[in-house]
C-alpha cells in the first residue's frame, strides 16, 4: 500500500512529539517530511533556562539527535521556513523554493517572544530569551559585559536573571505589577519570592514601566516613566509569548489567538492540523509541556484513524525552575465571591500553602518553600476532587520524623508524577530496581521522568533515595525464566520488546540469546502474545484457543433473563476475540439466583437492585475460587466501561498463561480498584483497548481459519475472548 505524505512545519517539542505517536500508532503509514526554521535537531525549549544556569548544556537538552530521523526515515529540512501552504493543491513551499505535497500537514510553529515596541529596542544587546541562538548571545555578551537588565517578572524573566546571575553579571528585573508571577501567584507567594530572590543576588525594580532603551549604537541603560533610570550592558525582554500564526492567517485558516482547532486538533481546512503553542483550543492557548503532549497524542490517533474523545483540555499549572526556591501553582489561585480559600502561612521558615474551593471541590492551589505535594494536589484539582477535611489536615507542616521519602511510601503506585511524559511512581521504582539505576539523570534516560519541563525532578530525586534505601522489598525477587529455552523471565522479555520494538518473534529470539533457537510450546505463544499486544498495530501469527462463553440465567422463568441478554449481546460485539494472556471466562448473571455462576467467572456480571454487582478474579475448574467484588455500577454502559478497563489491564501487566485468579493474588484487588477507579487511567486503557479491537478485528474469517489449519499438537492455541450465548 502507498504511504501517504505527511509534512509536520516546525521541528519543535509538540510537533516531533506528535510525530512518535503517530510512528507508535502507524509505523509504516506515511512518508514523512519534517521543517524546522532552526538549524537544530529537535530540543527541549523549557530546559533554556537551565543551560543559561549551567545546569546543563545544549546537547543534554536534545531530544532527538539527527540520527533519529535517519533511523525514522524521516525527511529534515533544519533551517529552512515554510512560507506559504496552499489548501487546494495541498503543496507547502518554503524559503528555498522547494515545494512538498501533503496528504496531511500538521502546522506546529510555536510561539515568539513578545518583543515591546520600545524606542532603542532595535540597539545592539536588546535580545529576548527564546532559542538556542538567543541563549548563546546572552552567554557570550556575559563575558565581556556585567550589567544585566531583565524586563519582565514572570516566570521566564526570573528563569533568565537567575541564569544571568550565574554568568557573573548584576541583574536588575523590572515588573509593571507591585508583585511578582502575578498571572500565577497570590500577593503573598509573590512577595515571598521576591524576598527569597533578592537573597540571591536580583534586584527589583516593581511598578515601573519602560519608556525608552538608552544608548547610541549599543545600549546603555533604560528610562522610565516617572524619570527614574537604571543602567544596562545587555536587556533581556522577557514580558510573553505569542501564537505564531502569520503562515496559517496568509493560508486561509481560520485564526484569533492562536490557529482555531476542535477537540480533535483540525482547523478549518480539511486535513491541516494544528497543535502546540501556535493551537488555540476552545479559547484556550497553552504553553506548558503536558498539555502539548496530551494533544499530540489525540493528534496522532486521528491522523491514524483511531477513535478516541479527543483532547479535553487541561489545568494549567507552573513550577519555577530557579534554584534553591520552590514555587507551584496550579488552577485559580485569586479568590472572589465564589470560592473560599484555605491557607497556611510560616513566615519565619519562609512556608506557604494555600488551596481554593468551590462547592466543596479543589480548584486551585499555591506551594511556597514546600512543594512536596504538588503531584498529589494537582491531580485532585485536575479531578475536581472533594477535599472536606483532608485539605485542612495536608496544609500544616510534616513533624520532624515525615520526610519526603515517608511521603514517597503513602503515593500510591499508578500516581502520575512526570505529568508531561505520564510516567507513574510505580513505573520509575520498577526501572530502579530492575535497570540497576542510581542517579536522576539516569531515571530520566530510561523512563523519561522529569525529562522535558523538569518540574517534577524532586519528586523523582525522593522516589530514588526512597526506592534505593527505605523500600528493600521493592528490590526484584530471584526471577523465573518463561521456559527452559531461556533465561529471560516474563518481565525481562515484556520490557526488552518495549525498548527494542521487535515485532516478529524470531526477531526477539534471536537478540535474546534463545537457548533453544526455535523455542518451544510455552515461550513461542508467550512472546507472540506480548508481541501482539505492546504492537498491535503489527500483529503476529499466533494460534488460537478454543472459544469459552459468557451465559445468561439459566431459568426460563426469570423475568431478568430480557436484560441479561442484551448486556451479554452488547458483551459479545465488544470483546469477541480479544486476545488474553489465558482463557477469560465472563458470566453474566441477570438476577440473584446466579444461574450463570458469574461470581466464579474471571470477569462476573451479576444484577442488583437498581444496577449491577461487578466480581473479577474468579475461578470455576477443580480448584473452585470465588471472585471479589471490584465494585458495583448503576448502568449497562458503565458494565462495558469497567469490563473493558479491566480486561486491559489484565492484558498489558499480567504474565503470559496467568490467570485473572493469580495476577489479582499477585498485584492484589486494591490496585486494581486505585487503576480502574482512576478516570485519566481507565480512559488510557479503553483508549489502548480499542487499538487492540480494531486490529483483532482484520483477524477474523478467513485469515484465522487458515491459521488454525496450520495449528499443530505440540503448539498450544492463543488465548482470545471469545463469547457465545
Amino acid at each position: 500500500m502507498q504511504k501517504k505524505k505527511l509534512v509536520l512545519i516546525g521541528n519543535g517539542m509538540a510537533g516531533v512529539r506528535a510525530i512518535e505517536e503517530i510512528l507508535k500508532l502507524a509505523p509504516e503509514a506515511f512518508d514523512i517530511t519534517i521543517f524546522g526554521s532552526e538549524p537544530h535537531p529537535n530540543y527541549n525549549r523549557i530546559l533554556l533556562s537551565k543551560v543559561l544556569q549551567g545546569d546543563t548544556s545544549i546537547d543534554d537538552i536534545t531530544i532527538h539527535d539527527w540520527n533519529w530521523y535517519k533511523e525514522n526515515h524521516i525527511r529534515l529540512f533544519a533551517g529552512e521556513t515554510v512560507v506559504r501552504i496552499d489548501p487546494e493543491q495541498q503543496v507547502v513551499m518554503t524559503d528555498r523554493n522547494r515545494r512538498v505535497e501533503y496528504d496531511a500537514c500538521i502546522i506546529a510553529t510555536g510561539s515568539l517572544p513578545f518583543m515591546l515596541p520600545l524606542p532603542g529596542a532595535d540597539k545592539e544587546g536588546v535580545t529576548a530569551f527564546r532559542n538556542i541562538q538567543d541563549c548563546q548571545r546572552i552567554i557570550e555578551t556575559s563575558k565581556n559585559y556585567k550589567k544585566a537588565v531583565v524586563i519582565g517578572g514572570g516566570l521566564l524573566g526570573l528563569e533568565a536573571a537567575r541564569g544571568l546571575l550565574n554568568l557573573g553579571m548584576q541583574v536588575d528585573v523590572v515588573h509593571l505589577f507591585p508583585y511578582l508571577m502575578e498571572r500565577q501567584l497570590d500577593p503573598t507567594a509573590g512577595k515571598l519570592l521576591q524576598r527569597e530572590l533578592e537573597k540571591q543576588g536580583m534586584n527589583f525594580l516593581l511598578k515601573k514601566q519602560t519608556e525608552a532603551i538608552i544608548g547610541r549604537k549599543r545600549v546603555k541603560g533604560l528610562r522610565f516613566k516617572d524619570g527614574s533610570k537604571t543602567e544596562a550592558d545587555l536587556v533581556v525582554m522577557a514580558v510573553g509569548i505569542r501564537p505564531n500564526v502569520a503562515l496559517a492567517k496568509e493560508s486561509g485558516i481560520e485564526v484569533n489567538r492562536g490557529i482555531v482547532v476542535n477537540d480533535y486538533m483540525q482547523t478549518n481546512i480539511p486535513n491541516i492540523y494544528a497543535v502546540g503553542e501556535c493551537a488555540e483550543h476552545r479559547g484556550t492557548v497553552y504553553g506548558l509541556v503536558a498539555p502539548l503532549y496530551e494533544q499530540a497524542k489525540e493528534l496522532a490517533k486521528k491522523i491514524c484513524g483511531i477513535d478516541s474523545n479527543g483532547y479535553q483540555g487541561s489545568i494549567l499549572y507552573s513550577q519555577l525552575k530557579v534554584s534553591g526556591v520552590d514555587v507551584f501553582s496550579a488552577g485559580e489561585f485569586m479568590e472572589d465571591e465564589h470560592t473560599r480559600a484555605i491557607s497556611f502561612y510560616d513566615e519565619i521558615n519562609g512556608v506557604y500553602k494555600k488551596v481554593l474551593i468551590r462547592n466543596n471541590k479543589m480548584v486551585g492551589a499555591i506551594l511556597f518553600g514546600d512543594v512536596s505535594e504538588s503531584a498529589k494536589w494537582l491531580h485532585m484539582i485536575s479531578q475536581q476532587a472533594d477535599v472536606s477535611e483532608v485539605v485542612k489536615l495536608s496544609l500544616f507542616p510534616s513533624s520532624p520524623e515525615d520526610s519526603g521519602s515517608s511521603m514517597v511510601a503513602k503515593m500510591p503506585d499508578h500516581e502520575v508524577v512526570c505529568r508531561c511524559n505520564r510516567v507513574t511512581k510505580g513505573a520509575i521504582m520498577k526501572a530502579i530496581c530492575n535497570e540497576g539505576l542510581s542517579t536522576v539523570e539516569e531515571v530520566k534516560q530510561c523512563t523519561k521522568a522529569s525529562g522535558s519541563c523538569g518540574g517534577c525532578k524532586p519528586l523523582v530525586a525522593s522516589i530514588l533515595e526512597y526506592t534505593l534505601h527505605e523500600a528493600p522489598d521493592t528490590l526484584p525477587a530471584a526471577k523465573e525464566p518463561i521456559c527452559d529455552c531461556t533465561t529471560w523471565s516474563h518481565d525481562e522479555v515484556i520490557q526488552a520488546i518495549k525498548e527494542k520494538q521487535w515485532t516478529h518473534r524470531e526477531e526477539a529470539m534471536k537478540a535474546l540469546g534463545w537457548i533453544r533457537e526455535e523455542g518451544c510450546s510455552v515461550c513461542r505463544p508467550a512472546l507472540d502474545y506480548y508481541i501482539r499486544t505492546i504492537h498491535p498495530e503489527k500483529p503476529e501469527t499466533a494460534e488460537e484457543f478454543p472459544p469459552h462463553h459468557q451465559q445468561g440465567c439459566g431459568s426460563p422463568f426469570c423475568g431478568s433473563n430480557v436484560k441479561g441478554n442484551q448486556l451479554l449481546s452488547v458483551l459479545e460485539t465488544k470483546f469477541a476475540r480479544l486476545p488474553t494472556p489465558h482463557r477469560v471466562k465472563i458470566g453474566v448473571s441477570p438476577c440473584q439466583c446466579n444461574a450463570a455462576e458469574a461470581m466464579i467467572k474471571d470477569f462476573g456480571v451479576v444484577g442488583a437492585p437498581g444496577g449491577w454487582e461487578l466480581y473479577v478474579g474468579g475461578r470455576g475448574d477443580t480448584q473452585v475460587r470465588a471472585g471479589q467484588l471490584l465494585c458495583t455500577v448503576d448502568t449497562e454502559a458503565e458494565v462495558l466501561e469497567m469490563a473493558g478497563a479491566f480486561l486491559q489491564y489484565y492484558r498489558e501487566t499480567a504474565h503470559f498463561l496467568e490467570r485473572t485468579s493469580k495476577w489479582i493474588e499477585r498485584l492484589g484487588v486494591e490496585q486494581v480498584r486505585e487503576v480502574l477507579f482512576d478516570p485519566e487511567a481507565r480512559t488510557e486503557l479503553l483508549e489502548r483497548l480499542e487499538v487492540a479491537r480494531s486490529m483483532s478485528s482484520r483477524e477474523t474469517g478467513r485469515e484465522a481459519r487458515e491459521q488454525a489449519d496450520q495449528r499443530t499438537d505440540s503448539q498450544p492455541a492463543r488465548n482470545v475472548m471469545s463469547i457465545s450465548k
